[in-house]
């Protein structure tokens, strides 16, 4: 039986495991961090709260013999953490980093060793999905030298995704997972993390919020940004939350904000004659990094300009030292004309004209601005919340560690308020949390914790269910009829409102399933059918069912090597928590075959 409840932040900029008890005594069971061992210096090994997701690839005879020694393992084929981060500002052609974000990327395989990309001739590369694998290895060695006797193994796990991650980049993480030597772990998306470590540690939630309230969770990260919006709900007298809708996948964040303050201190040295080189470049990117965030902050006692100093190249390092300084004004002026400008509630991001032939790499949004990007999402998910033009939240939970900028934080607010007031609506309510602190850059690995507990009945639960039907086309049994396609029923497979994380199984009937050859299967849904049970079937598809894209896909026979052959199978539908229908054909000989969409109603489908 599983002595904890797991839930592991995998993020593109850094990485998180939070735990909690399975069965806690206490009403209120608590949350706690797991401060992950790793280097932070060759031959030194420290706990910290976060492992930066980056892997470096040690070249020959780079460390000497033990330096890179792990509690769990003395001759590690890579760093993970703080050491690689730190390695790769010297070395870039060896680091590893944002591989979350190429789980996610249509245009080059995942699972291909492609990283990292500037690594010379004679470096290995590695894929995203084993970099991934490694963060997940490291996090599991970690738990299980600390914890012998709870093997994470052994443990009840989930594993946080962004919101627009579609159902490959959700396979390939739990393929990492698996790699990494994971137990079958629940993946969640991270706005809805956010909010449940909000709830988490707000035990009087219920008295912040009411009935038709509408929660938009804005959620800015070190490589994507995800936006969510959550209704409040009343259920037989009980407050409910359902998720309404997501975002598209944007490769927008932090990253390229610290990269904008670093080109912009470039240009500001190169008009002092100063030109950097790569490694040069590098550090002052780690720079403006931490400058921003100092510079930026709620503290009335922080600086207005922060110190920049880059070592030289070659002999006389320390006369060869390279200063400068960068502005609270020029930052902010920068982040938040650049990032955040104040947009009307129709603004759209802008399409760049690209060339016909790019480097192979991840399909970062092509415009900036996070305001035109919100702008556009709650113009796609007004159709859901039924308020005209745009939705318009009464309430805004903040996550990621950009948002823990000040400045950033209130221009937020002050662009989402402007559409408001312009609409008619009350301002915005910023969800605070009212009994204790967690980070920004904490809080979804807090909040997978304590929806770890919310599957066992111990915690609230945001609901999603299924906005409408889903049928499976059945052919008709019946002789063939010149010119004429044999006769289309449809098997109700997901009732109306099936809330997500359930699972449903119709061994009452039987059917027919080809494999060994293609074979294309018919989908539908409806919005108007809300009372067919799961099983029924519809024997005559009529207007008030929509057809879906049809799916053709080859399903491997047995293995005896049979080109064609038909077996019964019973159906099971399953609609995960992030939204997909997996149909099971299983049949008697235990044989499974799956196919899957998605069921979510999307705000970046208008």
């Amino acid at each position: 039986m599983s002595q904890y409840i797991i839930g592991i932040d995998l993020g593109t900029t850094n990485s998180a495991l939070a735990y909690t008890a399975a069965a806690p005594e206490s009403e209120q069971p608590e949350v706690h961090l797991f401060p992950v061992p790793q280097l932070v210096n060759p031959g030194e090994v420290a706990g910290l709260d976060l492992l930066p997701s980056s892997l470096y690839i040690p070249g020959p005879n780079e460390f000497v013999e033990g330096a890179l020694a792990l509690p769990w393992n003395g001759r590690p084929q890579y760093i993970t953490g703080q050491l690689a981060k730190n390695r790769g500002v010297e070395n870039a052609g060896r680091l590893v980093s944002s591989a979350k974000s190429w789980l996610s990327n249509q245009s080059a395989d995942p699972s291909q060793p492609v990283l990292p990309l500037a690594a010379p001739d004679g470096v290995q590369k590695i894929s995203a999905v084993e970099a991934s694998s490694q963060y997940l290895l490291h996090l599991r060695s970690a738990w299980d030298t600390a914890h012998p006797d709870a093997k994470l193994a052994e443990q009840i796990v989930l594993i946080t995704v962004p919101a627009s991650f579609d159902a490959a980049a959700r396979d390939l993480t739990q393929r990492a997972a698996r790699e990494a030597g994971y137990p079958e772990v629940t993946i969640l998306e991270e706005p809805q993390a956010a909010f449940y470590a909000w709830i988490e540690r707000n035990p009087n939630w219920r008295e912040q919020v009411k009935p038709g309230d509408l929660v938009l969770v804005v959620d800015i990260g070190g490589g994507t940004t995800d936006f969510t919006l959550i209704a409040v709900t009343e259920q037989n007298g009980e407050l409910q939350l359902e998720r309404l809708a997501v975002g598209e996948h944007l490769l927008l964040g932090g990253d390229n904000m610290d990269l904008a303050v670093a080109r912009y201190a470039e240009q500001q040295f190169a008009k002092k004659n100063t030109k950097l080189d790569a490694i040069q470049f590098h550090s002052l990117w780690q720079q403006c990094r931490a400058a921003k965030e100092l510079l930026l902050s709620n503290n009335e006692s922080a600086r207005e300009e922060q110190p920049l100093t880059i070592l030289g190249r070659g002999t006389g390092l320390v006369g060869g030292t390279i200063r400068g300084k960068i502005t609270r004004d020029e930052i902010r002026q920068l982040l938040l004309n650049g990032f955040f400008p104040s947009v009307a509630p129709d603004a759209a991001p802008e399409r760049q004209r690209r060339a016909a032939l790019m480097e192979v790499g991840l399909n970062y949004a092509s415009d900036p601005a996070v305001t035109k990007h919100l702008a556009q999402f709650l113009r796609r998910a007004a159709g859901n919340t039924g308020t005209g033009d745009f939705a318009r939240p009464t309430h805004l939970l903040f996550n990621g560690g950009v948002l823990q900028a000040g400045a950033i934080e209130h221009r937020v607010f002050e662009v989402l308020n402007t559409w408001l007031l312009q609409a008619g609506a009350p301002a915005v309510i910023e969800l605070r949390a009212e009994t204790k602190h967690v980070d920004l850059m904490r809080a979804v690995a807090h909040g997978a914790t304590y929806y770890g507990l919310a599957r066992t009945g111990k915690g609230v639960r945001i609901r999603g269910g299924v906005p409408r039907s889903y049928y499976v086309g059945i052919e008709s049994s019946l002789p063939a009829v010149p010119g004429m396609p044999a006769p289309m029923k449809a098997l109700t497979v997901v009732p109306f409102g099936l809330e997500e994380g359930s699972k449903v199984e119709l061994p009452q009937r039987k059917f027919a399933l080809v494999t060994g050859e293609p074979a294309e299967f018919r989908f539908f849904s409806s919005l108007s059918r809300k009372t067919d049970v799961a099983g029924a079937l519809i024997e005559e598809i009529g207007d008030d069912l929509e057809e879906l894209s049809p799916m053709e896909v080859f399903l491997p026979a047995h293995a005896d090597g049979a080109r064609e052959e038909i077996v019964p199978v019973t159906l099971e539908s399953n609609v995960t928590e992030t939204g997909m229908l997996e149909l099971w054909c299983v049949a008697a000989d235990g044989r499974r075959w799956k196919l899957e969409f998605n069921v979510r109603e999307r705000a970046a489908a208008a």
